[in-house]
């Protein structure tokens, strides 16, 4: 999508929205497909939502610890069948880095160049927030913070980057992989979990799934790039067959029924992946594929478009700081309680082990989404980049955003 140029906006509230929506329309390719980027809206807020709902910062004695709702209420685990979307996430990479590719290719323009370029957008959002970090784990340390907690926060901050570098390796390998059909790195993931769980192999085997379970979905994305829109029944094949593999493995053959991992638990279904969470990846997938039709028709509203378009400008900003954004409410809310002499506050320093919790917990989430906002404001521009300038006759115009 082309970068939406900054213009004198009309000074009320409803003008400025209805100026960004008009420019929201006009920078945007008519050849855009719009549904693949909801699709990808959809899964970065799954995964937003998902962490704020089952993380839980409990304190204790001074210090926070991390603990999950899943495992004092195992009723809750469909919540991570909702949003546990990363497949989603990969099925649309896979399909834009395919594109982007094919469109390099036939502009001349190197591998390792493309490469480069994907990276380097990949990465910089990066920088600020390992850097505000080292500076808050130097801070706090020096404040008496203990170690426990600032290990406890460090590793949720950076946890999640493990996508990013899965990601990376995934679109570095694009010239490589962009026609490998998914059953390929799908039978790698049969293989190692029956190596792994079937014949008591080393539980080493297993990160052999990382690249292959999520090349599962890449592959389908870029197969969706190279052959074009898949048949309903294909779809529905996805969908019903994967859900119906997935079923079957929880409950014959003693996968972990959470899509998510589970502190304490000693399998987990994503670290590193198993063959039920790369089934009912294929699942969400084949559903994805089928909500593209309805998307499209949604999206033709210029402020629906809008809403989308602007989550996925800033989509990486929001993946990277959206558990800054948890900590932060957290910690001051923590502050607070201590300067009133209030006790740990419910559903944000409370242990996750009832009902009571989890609707305290909703009643956090708009602060957490506040506390994003902020964040967003202030390092959304690392993730913006220069669009590139193509000369057509007589018109020098941006290029889509690939």
């Amino acid at each position: 999508m082309r970068e939406i140029a900054p213009t004198i906006l009309p000074t009320t509230g409803a003008g400025r929205t209805r100026a960004l929506v008009r420019r929201t329309v006009a920078a945007t390719p008519p050849e855009r497909d719009r549904a693949l980027d909801a699709l990808r809206a959809l899964a970065i807020l799954g995964v937003v939502l998902g962490h704020w709902l089952v993380t839980a910062l409990v304190a204790d004695s001074g210090t926070l610890r991390v603990e999950s709702p899943l495992g004092h209420l195992p009723e809750f685990t469909p919540v991570s069948w909702a949003f546990q979307t990363l497949a989603v996430f990969f099925l649309v990479g896979g399909y834009v880095a395919a594109r982007g590719h094919t469109a390099a290719r036939a502009r001349g323009e190197g591998n390792g160049r493309w490469i480069a370029a994907r990276l380097r957008r990949l990465f910089r959002p990066v920088v600020p927030l390992l850097a505000v970090w080292l500076v808050a784990t130097a801070g706090t340390l020096a404040c008496g913070v203990p170690w426990r907690t600032v290990q406890a926060l460090g590793k949720l901050v950076l946890s999640p980057l493990w996508f990013l570098l899965v990601l990376a390796a995934l679109t570095a390998a694009t010239p490589l992989v962009a026609r490998v059909h998914p059953l390929w790195p799908f039978a790698v993931v049969l293989h190692v979990d029956l190596v792994r769980f079937g014949l008591d192999g080393p539980d080493a085997t297993g990160w052999l799934n990382l690249p292959a379970g999520w090349l599962v979905p890449y592959c389908l994305g870029a197969l969706l790039a190279r052959r074009g829109p898949f048949a309903p029944a294909a779809s529905w094949t996805l969908l019903l067959g994967g859900g119906a593999a997935t079923v079957l493995l929880v409950a014959l053959a003693g996968y972990p029924a959470s899509m998510v991992g589970v502190p304490g638990a000693p399998v987990s279904n994503l670290n590193p992946p198993t063959l039920a969470a790369v089934t009912f990846g294929l699942a969400q997938c084949g559903g994805a594929l089928l909500l593209l039709g309805p998307l499209r028709r949604a999206l033709r509203r210029p402020v629906a478009w809008t809403a989308v378009a602007l989550l996925n400008l800033g989509a990486m900003t929001v993946f990277l700081w959206h558990q800054t954004a948890m900590i932060a409410v957290t910690a001051g809310g923590l502050l607070a309680a201590d300067l009133l002499g209030h006790g740990p506050l419910a559903g944000l320093h409370t242990v996750p082990d009832g009902h009571a919790w989890v609707l305290a917990r909703f009643g956090w989430l708009p602060l957490f989404a506040g506390a994003l906002l902020v964040c967003g404001a202030a390092f959304h521009a690392y993730e913006r980049t220069a669009p590139a300038r193509v000369r057509r006759p007589g018109t020098t115009t941006e290029a889509p955003r690939a």
